[in-house]
């Protein structure tokens, strides 16, 4: 009786200490993201994208603009994965697939991060981050690079090759699927 009862007592810390560890484990991962700039991890996106729609906005009086765009390079069998783009901490976007999105921001630094939405552990805890200072009146383009190691890549892209890269990508929307929308852009009409 006291070596069973001895027995539960220990099974019963110890899957305590693994709950324990693995809310930790979670909140040290969102804790870092967040850090880097990304939103909380468990707003998930619903993106759709639209190859008919091509907006190209310009800053509005005193911001920035900001595109970021996905190049998937195979990684995700033909577009099967969605990268979510934060900016100081919130979700501004996602693409899935060969996509961009964009946003207006205003001048100054900023953290830029992208985290790969996946129900699959490593994956979900994949990110990349890149440090951003923006003037008003300038358009700044981001590309989103996910590999099959996994691994995601930021990188902006200067000079006259961003609006070069987009033109043959489809427009990003999307939908937060357990949360009201955190980003909508602009109607591009």
């Amino acid at each position: 009786m006291l070596r069973t009862m001895f027995r539960t007592m220990l099974a019963v810390i110890f899957c305590t200490s693994l709950v324990f560890a693995k809310d930790q484990a979670q909140d040290t991962t969102g804790a870092t993201f967040a850090a880097a700039g990304c939103g909380p991890s468990k707003i998930q996106f619903d993106v759709k994208a639209d190859k008919n729609q091509h907006p190209l906005p310009q800053p509005e009086p005193g911001k920035a603009m900001v595109y970021v765009y996905e190049d998937d390079s195979g990684a995700c069998g033909g577009g099967g994965c969605t990268a979510r783009v934060g900016l100081d901490g919130a979700w501004v976007g996602a693409n899935k697939g060969r996509s961009y999105f964009f946003f207006s921001v205003t001048p100054g630094d900023h953290r830029v991060c992208s985290a790969w939405q996946s129900s699959i552990k490593e994956l979900s805890q994949t990110g990349a981050a890149l440090p951003l200072t923006v003037e008003a009146g300038k358009v700044y383009y981001i590309r989103t690079t996910l590999t099959d190691k996994p691994s995601l890549k930021l990188k902006l892209i200067g000079g006259l090759n961003g609006p070069m890269q987009i033109l043959p990508l489809a427009y990003s929307t999307l939908e937060a699927k357990n949360q009201p929308p955190v980003y909508q852009p602009a109607n591009p009409e």
